[in-house]
């Protein structure tokens, strides 16, 4: 008798932005994606559609639904506030450069955000997803934004909320979790696969 094979939790970052290209911080501004953005996100679906997922997901935000949307997820992904992106407060719609020049040394993942959120605080709403994927008992995908992914991706494999500024993800790019020989080993699979 063969073993059940392991879940998967498939990670997809929303497809390009205008803010993407200019480096801003693109936290709850609802922005749509580029005309790139939108080709991308449309790629995913070959990318995707031998998978089985038993549950998609997706981040409220346009950038996020639009991207399952054009993927071909658009009848079954259901939305979830706690993929919403970092609330970055004031910070949002701005670039690193500018924010330290009234902040000198400032690093999201170290200090987070006067006014929005800590990384504690995305660490809260990232382990509260893993506790619903990991419920579902089968693969699912995830469609949601670079910081929340990031710290979702460190807490998987039981890293803190703060290390998830180890791992970078591309514009509509793949990454996969799962486990290695049994449910009590979390792995990264695949990490940030922008693909052909």
């Amino acid at each position: 008798m063969s073993a059940q094979p392991l879940p998967t939790l498939c990670l997809v970052r929303h497809g390009e932005t205008a803010w993407t290209i200019s480096g801003q911080h693109t936290g709850r501004s609802d922005i749509p994606l580029t005309e790139h953005g939108e080709r991308s996100a449309r790629q995913l679906e070959s990318r995707l559609r031998e998978s089985r997922f038993v549950q998609a997901l997706t981040s409220p935000l346009q950038r996020a639904r639009r991207t399952a949307e054009l993927a071909g997820f658009a009848d079954v992904a259901v939305s979830d506030p706690d993929l919403m992106e970092w609330d970055y407060g004031p910070y949002d719609g701005r670039r690193t450069a500018e924010i330290r020049v009234e902040r000198p040394g400032w690093k999201l993942f170290a200090d987070g955000c006067p006014g929005g959120e800590t990384v504690d605080e995305v660490g809260t709403r990232a382990d509260r997803v893993i506790g619903r994927v990991r419920a579902c008992g089968g693969d699912v995908v995830v469609f949601a934004h670079r910081d929340i992914l990031r710290v979702l991706i460190a807490r998987w494999v039981g890293l803190t909320p703060r290390d998830g500024r180890c791992f970078d993800l591309a514009p509509a790019s793949l990454s996969l979790l799962s486990y290695h020989h049994d449910l009590d080993t979390p792995i990264i699979r695949r990490l940030n696969d922008a693909g052909p």
